[in-house]
């Protein structure tokens, strides 16, 4: 039995990762704003983020990705799912949560599927253009379906009914950088700062390929470049001494705290195409070379990008064409026509859902009241 609360309770379920765990996070924030009462089940991946997630409680459930289509993976899988469904089941009855919202990855699926076994109103929302796995799974079980992009379940009438599109959370501090409005460098003499990054995934090949293709660049070019770059521990000392021999002003961590304000500061971003890369860059407004992570399953990095360029808002480059030849002449096009910057970034901030967060809460809230 579920203890009596003045305020209403809402569960979320989320991979243990950043692209599952911040919009669940921007959620989280516009939930309490309501006076919703928010916990957090997620896998042990979420321990990395602290006691940063704004939740009352974080439950780790069990889980597990299904790596490969060979039997014993589908067996562990299944297994270990099974005892997560049991342990979600004992938490819906002791929470009595008045809603559960899942964003995907495999965690998402005990606690979304024990609260539709539960009679619990349900949601999920997909980050990305296509929907992943999990959430497909989840889909027709589901009482709604938040997307960010239009068009994910087109062409799929059971699942269409229950879809709207929401847009992708973002956390304050995107917000924050949003307000930022785009420059665009001079034609001649004014700087022009380029921000590369890649993610857990995507780091080494920007390391190999941004600096070696800025190096190809024209000496005057060169001399105007100011660039901040993500690179792995490993790979931090080969990149700045690169950019040092080039004379190209550079900083260089593994790490960047504070990416949405350089974002925010960026005339051009060279990144991966995730999910939470896409809704920062669309919800600040920034001219992007994406480089979709090529070996993805459900492709969603390649869809995320091919949105972003079909509006007009990002160049999309497969990797097998992300060369330092390729890279630098589209660097130099792109300097020589800040017009076209301009043009990107209004394209990228078009597809952007500043408000995503209060509507995906909007949403919660209608569901709640349904039952």
């Amino acid at each position: 039995m579920a203890d009596a609360q003045a305020e209403p309770l809402v569960l979320l379920a989320a991979g243990g990762t950043g692209g599952h765990l911040f919009p669940a996070q921007a959620l989280a924030e516009a939930l309490a704003r309501r006076d919703i009462i928010v916990d957090l089940a997620t896998d042990h991946r979420a321990e990395r983020y602290g006691n940063k997630f704004p939740a009352r409680h974080i439950h780790i459930v069990a889980s597990e990705t299904l790596r490969s289509r060979g039997p014993i993976s589908i067996a562990r899988t299944a297994l270990v799912l099974g005892i997560g469904l049991g342990q979600a089941l004992r938490l819906m009855g002791r929470m009595g949560p008045a809603a559960v919202v899942g964003f995907g990855g495999y965690p998402t699926m005990p606690p979304v599927l024990a609260a539709t076994l539960r009679g619990i109103p349900t949601i999920i929302h997909e980050q990305n253009a296509v929907m992943g796995r999990a959430n497909r799974l989840l889909a027709r079980r589901v009482d709604a379906i938040a997307t960010s992009f239009a068009g994910v379940v087109e062409g799929e009438p059971a699942l269409n009914r229950k879809a709207s599109r929401t847009g992708n959370p973002v956390r304050a501090m995107v917000l924050a950088a949003a307000k930022t409005p785009y420059k665009a460098p001079g034609r001649s003499m004014a700087t022009i700062r380029v921000l590369a990054f890649g993610g857990s995934q995507g780091a080494r090949i920007m390391a190999e390929i941004v600096p070696a293709a800025l190096n190809r660049l024209d000496r005057d070019l060169q001399r105007r470049l100011a660039v901040v770059q993500q690179a792995r521990e490993e790979d931090v000392t080969r990149v700045r001494e690169i950019y040092r021999q080039a004379g190209i002003a550079a900083e260089v961590a593994p790490f960047f705290v504070d990416l949405p304000m350089r974002i925010a500061a960026a005339h051009l971003v060279i990144a991966r195409s995730g999910a939470s890369t896409v809704a920062e860059l669309t919800a600040i407004g920034r001219p992007a070379i994406l480089v979709p992570l090529p070996h993805a399953l459900d492709q969603d990095q390649s869809a995320n990008a091919g949105v972003l360029a079909g509006a007009g808002g990002a160049i999309k480059m497969v990797q097998d064409d992300f060369t330092p030849e390729r890279l630098a002449a589209e660097v130099s096009a792109l300097a020589s026509a800040p017009e076209r910057l301009v043009a990107m970034a209004a394209a990228a901030r078009a597809q952007g859902a500043i408000d995503a967060a209060e509507r995906l809460a909007d949403l919660v809230q209608k569901m709640m009241r349904s039952v």
